[in-house]
């Protein structure tokens, strides 16, 4: 049988799903982990944050390839 992934957007949605799935007496899981890997997704926060604070070195376009 064909997978189907939906991505509610909010608590109200989410629960919504569940009842539509139970009341059709489907089998269902839910998975609120985050398939990235938390060191890296704090690199790239700190890497924004840098950003916004003025750190960081600037390249113009016309040197990227020089």
């Amino acid at each position: 049988m064909d997978t189907i992934l939906i991505r509610p957007k909010n608590k109200t949605q989410l629960e919504a799903i569940k009842a539509f799935a139970k009341a059709l007496k489907m089998d269902f899981e839910t998975n609120s982990e985050s398939p990235y890997d938390p060191d890296f997704v704090k690199k790239i926060l700190d890497g924004r944050e840098d950003v916004k604070n003025g750190k960081g070195v600037k390249i113009a376009v016309e040197d990227l390839w020089k």
